[in-house]
């Protein structure tokens, strides 16, 4: 009888993207939107796919039913699901959906014998996610992953860079900011934050000061989405910037420097007031090791003067602080997840199966 293959992967289910590494070498992404072709016409211009995923499903959103499945780092209907059952029971079918792409592009190459191969994962979740919300992610891993775990997003981060103690992970996402100690043990409840101002905020933000300021410009929320990814930033001092908007059809330029930095900055209290709370409440010989270690991660964490401005903060509230930005904030948790993985005895994915029967 020949022996089953065994493929570990670390996903990241993000707001904004999806993220899968893998111990074949595969590494990818995809947005995480999914979209239905509306009509007999979209059909056809998708070649008859009843679904299509990421930038393709975003770009061409007027075509499509454009489904988001997740926000605030969790599925939508989630809290609420006996209030919304068929749309809780839609999402959770898009996200599988999503899911399943997002495996089906990493393993391509598996596909030959894909009936000899178990797929096994660690999910990242954000920090503080209900039980509710990891049995929702369980659920939608059914079907796809063969056994899967969830665990904290920024404690995946952490894991990843071999930081299991005297760190403080900030994990900055689309939907939320989670922050995490490393204490030398696994973190618990107390050791985590979760805000809902996160990349996703700024862009409400943003688009609300434009508004404010070019009443007569016209454009959409994905257009200034775009906009703040190739160009946020928080210092005090650097290059004008500006975007090219429509008004009355005509592309204008419009100076939008002092609105992107105020919708930038505009995240930037809670995160220090979860800084000063994980730190103020740890034990007092070790505080100095986590001001010296904050490490920021996730998307967000590229915000030009971002780091300097925490440490700026830190300084003033808690007397000094050292933030350092990770390599790879895209891949962050998703390697840390697969490392997490990998270093699972079988004995424990043996448990993990059994107890899903």
């Amino acid at each position: 009888m020949e022996q089953k293959r065994v493929l570990n992967v670390g996903i990241d289910l993000g707001t904004s993207r999806s993220v899968i590494a893998c111990d074949n070498g595969v590494r990818t992404f995809v947005s995480s939107y999914v979209g239905f072709p509306k009509d007999a016409v979209s059909k056809k211009m998708f070649g008859k796919r009843k679904v299509v995923f990421g930038d393709e499903a975003l770009h061409n959103r007027l075509a499509v039913e454009l489904h988001r499945p997740f926000d605030k780092g969790r599925l939508k209907y989630t809290d609420s699901p006996d209030a919304n059952p068929a749309q809780n029971e839609r999402e959770k079918s898009v996200a599988r959906m999503l899911l399943k792409h997002l495996v089906d592009l990493a393993t391509e190459e598996e596909q030959e014998r894909a009936e000899d191969l178990i797929i096994r994962g660690v999910i990242g979740a954000p920090a503080l996610a209900s039980m509710k919300n990891k049995k929702t992610l369980l659920d939608i891993a059914g079907g796809v992953l063969h056994d899967a775990m969830i665990v904290s997003e920024p404690f995946a981060v952490a894991y990843g860079l071999n930081l299991f103690s005297s760190a403080l992970i900030i994990d900055i996402g689309a939907g939320t900011v989670d922050l995490c100690r490393m204490a030398g043990t696994m973190p618990t409840e107390k050791d985590q934050i979760t805000t809902m101002k996160a990349g996703d905020y700024i862009d409400h933000v943003f688009l609300e000061l434009i508004q404010k300021k070019y009443s007569e410009a016209n454009f959409t929320v994905s257009m200034i989405k775009r906009f703040k990814e190739e160009n946020a930033f928080v210092s005090e001092h650097g290059e004008r910037v500006s975007i090219e908007l429509p008004v009355h059809g005509k592309p204008v330029n419009h100076d939008v420097t002092e609105e992107l930095k105020q919708a930038c900055q505009s995240i930037v209290p809670e995160i220090v007031a979860g800084i000063k709370t994980l730190i103020a409440d740890f034990d007092p010989e070790f505080q100095r090791g986590l001001k010296r270690n904050v490490i920021l991660a996730g998307g967000g964490s590229q915000i030009v003067g971002l780091r300097k401005e925490l440490e700026a903060y830190m300084k003033e509230i808690l007397g000094y602080g050292r933030v350092i930005v990770v390599e790879e904030p895209l891949y962050g948790g998703a390697n840390g997840a697969l490392r997490l993985a990998k270093d699972m005895p079988d004995e424990y994915w043996d448990e993990v199966t059994s107890k899903g029967k």
